[in-house]
Protein backbone atom coordinates (compact mmCIF):
# COMPACT_ATOMS: atom_id res chain seq x y z
CA UNK A 1 0.00 0.00 0.00
CA UNK A 2 1.01 3.25 -0.93
CA UNK A 3 1.13 6.17 2.33
CA UNK A 4 -1.17 8.34 0.86
CA UNK A 5 -3.69 5.74 1.21
CA UNK A 6 -3.43 5.42 4.67
CA UNK A 7 -3.98 9.59 5.10
CA UNK A 8 -7.70 10.69 5.53
CA UNK A 9 -9.53 11.35 2.17
CA UNK A 10 -11.64 13.88 1.34
CA UNK A 11 -15.61 12.85 -0.17
CA UNK A 12 -14.42 14.16 -3.47
CA UNK A 13 -10.84 11.60 -3.41
CA UNK A 14 -12.88 8.85 -2.34
CA UNK A 15 -15.84 9.23 -4.83
CA UNK A 16 -13.85 9.24 -7.37
CA UNK A 17 -11.73 6.40 -6.66
CA UNK A 18 -14.74 4.80 -6.99
CA UNK A 19 -16.35 6.87 -9.99
CA UNK A 20 -18.84 7.55 -7.97
CA UNK A 21 -20.96 11.09 -7.79
CA UNK A 22 -20.12 12.79 -4.24
CA UNK A 23 -24.00 13.14 -3.25
CA UNK A 24 -24.05 9.01 -3.33
CA UNK A 25 -21.54 8.79 -0.50
CA UNK A 26 -23.74 11.43 1.56
CA UNK A 27 -26.87 9.46 0.47
CA UNK A 28 -24.90 6.06 2.20
CA UNK A 29 -23.61 8.45 4.80
CA UNK A 30 -27.50 9.31 5.74
CA UNK A 31 -28.21 5.40 5.75
CA UNK A 32 -25.93 4.78 7.89
CA UNK A 33 -23.71 2.72 6.17
CA UNK A 34 -20.99 5.33 6.48
CA UNK A 35 -19.80 7.14 9.00
CA UNK A 36 -16.79 8.95 8.51
CA UNK A 37 -14.64 11.02 10.68
CA UNK A 38 -14.80 15.04 10.66
CA UNK A 39 -12.13 17.50 10.51
CA UNK A 40 -11.70 20.30 12.51
CA UNK A 41 -13.55 22.27 9.79
CA UNK A 42 -16.72 19.77 9.74
CA UNK A 43 -15.45 17.83 6.26
CA UNK A 44 -15.72 14.64 5.87
CA UNK A 45 -12.37 12.10 5.81
CA UNK A 46 -12.45 9.15 4.81
CA UNK A 47 -9.95 6.52 6.16
CA UNK A 48 -9.08 2.62 5.28
CA UNK A 49 -11.99 1.16 6.66
CA UNK A 50 -14.69 3.72 4.71
CA UNK A 51 -12.42 2.83 1.60
CA UNK A 52 -13.00 -0.92 2.29
CA UNK A 53 -16.57 -0.42 3.27
CA UNK A 54 -17.48 1.52 0.16
CA UNK A 55 -16.02 -1.60 -1.75
CA UNK A 56 -18.15 -3.94 0.13
CA UNK A 57 -21.53 -1.97 -0.52
CA UNK A 58 -20.31 -1.62 -4.59
CA UNK A 59 -19.85 -5.51 -4.23
CA UNK A 60 -22.77 -6.13 -2.36
CA UNK A 61 -25.29 -3.57 -5.00
CA UNK A 62 -23.32 -5.63 -7.86
CA UNK A 63 -24.94 -8.60 -6.10
CA UNK A 64 -27.78 -7.47 -6.62
CA UNK A 65 -28.69 -5.68 -2.54
CA UNK A 66 -30.72 -2.97 -1.65
CA UNK A 67 -28.92 -0.48 0.30
CA UNK A 68 -31.12 -1.40 3.07
CA UNK A 69 -30.36 -5.18 2.78
CA UNK A 70 -26.98 -4.32 3.11
CA UNK A 71 -27.76 -2.01 6.02
CA UNK A 72 -29.20 -4.51 7.69
CA UNK A 73 -26.51 -6.90 7.24
CA UNK A 74 -23.76 -4.66 8.15
CA UNK A 75 -26.00 -3.49 11.58
CA UNK A 76 -26.25 -7.30 12.79
CA UNK A 77 -23.56 -8.98 14.80
CA UNK A 78 -26.01 -11.58 14.76
CA UNK A 79 -24.80 -15.06 12.34
CA UNK A 80 -28.07 -16.03 12.57
CA UNK A 81 -30.02 -13.52 11.58
CA UNK A 82 -27.43 -12.67 8.72
CA UNK A 83 -27.84 -16.21 7.37
CA UNK A 84 -31.71 -15.16 7.33
CA UNK A 85 -31.52 -12.20 5.34
CA UNK A 86 -29.00 -13.88 3.19
CA UNK A 87 -30.86 -16.74 2.73
CA UNK A 88 -34.00 -14.37 1.84
CA UNK A 89 -31.93 -12.71 -1.29
CA UNK A 90 -30.21 -16.27 -2.46
CA UNK A 91 -33.95 -17.11 -3.20
CA UNK A 92 -35.10 -13.64 -4.44
CA UNK A 93 -32.03 -13.76 -6.37
CA UNK A 94 -33.08 -17.21 -8.02
CA UNK A 95 -36.70 -16.34 -8.84
CA UNK A 96 -34.59 -13.37 -10.67
CA UNK A 97 -32.57 -15.68 -12.44
CA UNK A 98 -35.27 -17.96 -13.44
CA UNK A 99 -37.50 -15.21 -15.04
CA UNK A 100 -35.00 -13.97 -16.87
CA UNK A 101 -34.15 -17.56 -18.00
CA UNK A 102 -37.53 -18.27 -19.12
CA UNK A 103 -37.87 -14.72 -21.32
CA UNK A 104 -34.40 -15.56 -22.63
CA UNK A 105 -35.59 -19.20 -23.48
CA UNK A 106 -38.99 -17.32 -25.23
CA UNK A 107 -36.95 -14.66 -27.22
CA UNK A 108 -34.38 -17.37 -28.33
CA UNK A 109 -37.52 -19.30 -29.65
CA UNK A 110 -39.03 -16.37 -31.38
CA UNK A 111 -35.61 -15.69 -33.14
CA UNK A 112 -35.25 -19.21 -34.22
CA UNK A 113 -39.20 -18.99 -35.30
CA UNK A 114 -39.98 -19.80 -38.98
CA UNK A 115 -43.58 -17.68 -38.37
CA UNK A 116 -43.06 -13.90 -39.66
CA UNK A 117 -45.72 -13.02 -36.61
CA UNK A 118 -44.16 -14.79 -33.95
CA UNK A 119 -47.82 -14.37 -31.73
CA UNK A 120 -48.50 -16.98 -34.47
CA UNK A 121 -45.96 -19.60 -33.13
CA UNK A 122 -47.30 -22.43 -31.03
CA UNK A 123 -44.69 -22.17 -28.17
CA UNK A 124 -45.66 -18.59 -27.71
CA UNK A 125 -49.31 -18.69 -27.16
CA UNK A 126 -48.59 -21.45 -25.11
CA UNK A 127 -46.47 -18.99 -22.78
CA UNK A 128 -49.33 -16.45 -23.58
CA UNK A 129 -52.05 -19.10 -22.29
CA UNK A 130 -49.45 -20.35 -19.22
CA UNK A 131 -49.60 -16.23 -18.46
CA UNK A 132 -53.41 -16.29 -18.30
CA UNK A 133 -53.94 -18.91 -16.41
CA UNK A 134 -51.63 -18.30 -13.83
Amino acid sequence: MKSSEHEPMSIGALASRFGLATHVLRHWEDMGLLAPARDAAGRRRYDTADLTRVAVILRAKEAGLSLDTIRSLAGTGDPVKRRDILREEAAALRSRIAAAQASLELIDCALGCDHEDVTRCAHFQQVVADRIAD
